[in-house]
């Protein structure tokens, strides 16, 4: 046997624990709090790509997709409606698919839009038009 071996006795793990325990108290709900708000943030990041992206493909095309076209322009050349002059060898966005908002819903592009050349929208986090707070409307023309 060992007599000069050394150890945690269970009065020093339970200590550690308990304060392991307060520590994720408070940290977690701060952590957690934060999950909609970067849904947010990641689908404006969307929309300014994707406003990019439109206007690399007006730039070669001479216009934007049109609505029936849709994104989905981006990434085939369209086989209806105006045909782009130039355009680019593997599309305008780096994924070869139209992604969904950050809460899996599909944009929504209409072109010509009411607010500008074209009209992009995440519908938020319940996915239906307007709404308030997490569920409003994230439109490029409300972003600066």
């Amino acid at each position: 046997m060992l007599k000069n071996s050394k150890g945690f006795t269970l009065l020093e793990i339970l200590v550690v624990v308990f304060i392991l325990g307060i520590l994720a108290a408070i940290v977690a709900p701060k952590i957690m709090g934060r999950t909609d708000e970067a849904k947010v943030t990641e689908a404006k990041v969307q929309i300014k790509d994707f406003e990019t992206a439109l206007k690399l493909y007006k730039l070669d095309s001479g216009n934007y997709p049109t609505t029936e076209q849709g994104l989905q322009a981006l990434i085939d050349p369209p086989t209806d409606g105006p045909q782009p002059k130039n355009y680019r060898k593997g599309g305008y966005l780096e994924q070869k698919k139209v992604p969904v908002d950050p809460w899996g819903n599909p944009f929504v592009y209409i072109c010509p839009g009411t607010h500008g050349d074209f009209d992009l929208s995440s519908l938020g986090a319940d996915g239906k038009e307007g709404g308030e707070g997490y569920d409003a409307d994230i439109d490029n023309w409300e972003m600066q």
